[in-house]
C-alpha cells in the first residue's frame, strides 16, 4: 500500500507588525484623550473654587456689615476694595478692622506661600453699594479662559476673562 504523502501547511500564531501598530495608534489616542480630559476638568475645578471663593467673600463683608453698628452702613461704600482702601469718613476702629479684613481676604493675603500671597482671587476686585439698608456686593475677578465680559456692575477692570459674583441683602 502506497500512502499518500500531504504537504502539511502550519498555521502560525500571534499578530503582524501591523495590527500591533493599529493597537498602539488607538491605545495612544485614548491616553491622550484622557490627559486632555484631565487638563479641562482641572481649568473647571479652579473656576468653580474662584466663583464659590468669590461667594464666600460677599457674604464675609456683608455679614461683617451686620456686625457693626447699622447707623455707619455707608463708611462700608466703595467701588475700591482690593487696593488697600479706609474706611469712608470717620469710622470706628472696629470698621475698620472689618475692611482690612475683607480687603486681605480679597486680596490672598491671609494665605502666604513663603512671601506671596497664596489665597483670594486673581485680580479681584469688590464693590459695595449701600441703599436704605439693602446692600449689593459685587465681586469681581480674572477667570482663566476667555469668554464674554461678565460684568453686570461696573465693579473690575473690563476685559473677556471677568466674572463676576453679585449677592444682595438687607442688612437690619
Amino acid at each position: 500500500m502506497f500512502r499518500s504523502i500531504k504537504s502539511q501547511t502550519t498555521k502560525e500564531n500571534g499578530m503582524t507588525f501591523i495590527e500591533v501598530l493599529i493597537a498602539l495608534v488607538i491605545m495612544v489616542t485614548g491616553i491622550l484623550g484622557a490627559v486632555a480630559m484631565q487638563a479641562t476638568a482641572k481649568k473647571g475645578s479652579f473656576d468653580a473654587m474662584q466663583r464659590s471663593l468669590a461667594s464666600a467673600l460677599a457674604q464675609n463683608i456683608i455679614e461683617r456689615m451686620r456686625s457693626d453698628d447699622a447707623s455707619i452702613l455707608n463708611a462700608y461704600v466703595s467701588n475700591e476694595y482690593g487696593t488697600g482702601i479706609t474706611c469712608a469718613g470717620g469710622c470706628s476702629a472696629f470698621t475698620q478692622t472689618n475692611i482690612d479684613e475683607f480687603e486681605l481676604a480679597l486680596t490672598g493675603g491671609d494665605v502666604l506661600s513663603g512671601n506671596d500671597n497664596a489665597g483670594g482671587l486673581v485680580d479681584a476686585t469688590a464693590c459695595v453699594d449701600v441703599s436704605n439698608n439693602a446692600v449689593t456686593v459685587a465681586i469681581t475677578w480674572q477667570g482663566r479662559t476667555v469668554t464674554v465680559d461678565g460684568n453686570t456692575e461696573s465693579c473690575g477692570a473690563s476685559g473677556k476673562q471677568r466674572r463676576q459674583v453679585l449677592v444682595e441683602a438687607f442688612v437690619y
